[in-house]
Parts: C-alpha cells; structure tokens; sequence
C-alpha cells in the first residue's frame, strides 16, 4: 500500500466525536483540518517516536470505521460461516496492521492545501456514499481518493478507500482470499495477528 494511500486514509477517519452526525463531506473536511493540526503541533515528537502517532491514530481511528463490514466484504465468500468472534478478530488484526502503517504515511503530509474536498456527485445514499477528493503529491500531479461511508446507527462510517479507482476492498478480498485458500482461515488470522502478511495496494504515483 503506498504512503500516499495512507495518508489518504489518515486525513480521513479521525472522525469528530458528535451526538448528531454531520455530513459526509463535512466530516472530511473538519477531518482534514483537525489531523493537519495535531501533526504540525507534534511532528517533531511523533517523527522521533512514530508509535505515539500510531497510539494517536489508533484512539482516533478504530472508532470512526465500519471495521466488521469492511472485514465481511474483504472476506467475501470465506466469511460465510464465520462465527461473528472469528469475523471481529480479523477485523482487529486488519486495523492493527493499518494502523502501524498508517503512522509512517501521514508524516508525509505538510499543509492541509494539498487536499481538495470534491461536492458529492453520483447516486449516494445511506448504505454507501462516496466523497471524492483529490491529493496534490510532492511531484505536482493529483491522485484521486475517494471515500466510501455508509450511515451505521446516528453515524456515517468509512468501509471503504477507492484510490485512482483501486478500491481497497477489492484487493485485499483478493490478497486475503488467496492466504485463506493456501492456509485456511485460522491460519491466515493467526499470520496475519503475527505480522506475517503483507497486504498492500500497488497505486502508481
């Protein structure tokens, strides 16, 4: 998965604590400003320790995504007889590795002017609404990130990233459902739990 994807990511999902959700795109751009500011207020701290930022991101993070639908629709078929445990576990495991990832990508971002929050277009609705934005990278060209959030409960929540049309989703169904074909579940959650997995999105940049 590429730092940018990553960053990408992070500017997202440290979505504000609110008792009435806001909208989608609202809650990107408060995002995007709320993240920017707690960099620039510790990068030198978190660039000397990265696991505080990963600490910090994982507080923020973990409870703003949709973890257990993510985690069925990367599963695909091989979640089908699951027991919920089993789903929650590889949820876990994925986020944990997200977000040791995503620590090292977001210090890569120096001004919240390198991110453009698109108007919604396109059919959206509660079960699935996608915020285009678009990423200024350090070579001048734009990548395309698109967030797909779906209303849980009061709160919108992200399942999925869609970066230059490469959805995440997609790819680690794919990476995961080969581990899962060669090993088995147990197997897989138990390497992947380890570390031993390496899941990533290949986006030219």
């Amino acid at each position: 998965m590429t730092r940018m994807m990553l960053a990408g990511l992070a500017l997202l999902l440290s979505l504000p604590v609110a008792a009435n959700a806001a909208e989608p795109v609202e809650i990107i751009r408060e995002t995007t400003i709320e993240l920017f500011a707690l960099v620039d207020e510790n990068r030198a701290t978190f660039e000397a320790d990265p696991g505080l930022l990963q600490a910090e991101l994982r507080e923020r993070l973990l409870p703003r995504l949709d973890t257990v639908h993510s985690a069925r629709l990367v599963l695909g078929r091989h979640g089908r007889g699951l027991e919920r445990s089993q789903v929650e576990a590889f949820a876990e495991a994925l986020s944990e590795l997200l977000m040791s990832q995503y620590a090292e990508g977001v210090l890569e971002f120096r001004s919240r002017d390198q991110v453009e929050i698109l108007p919604l277009a396109g059919d959206n609705s509660e079960r699935a609404t996608r915020v285009r934005t678009r990423v200024r990278l350090d070579s001048g060209t734009r990548a395309q990130v698109d967030y797909v959030l779906r209303k849980a409960g009061d709160e919108w929540r992200v399942f999925d990233v869609i970066i230059e049309g490469i959805s995440y989703v997609a790819t680690f169904r794919n990476q995961i459902g080969e581990e899962i074909r060669r090993h088995g579940f147990d197997a897989m959650l138990a390497r992947l739990q380890a570390g031993e997995i390496e899941v990533e999105v290949a986006v030219e940049t």
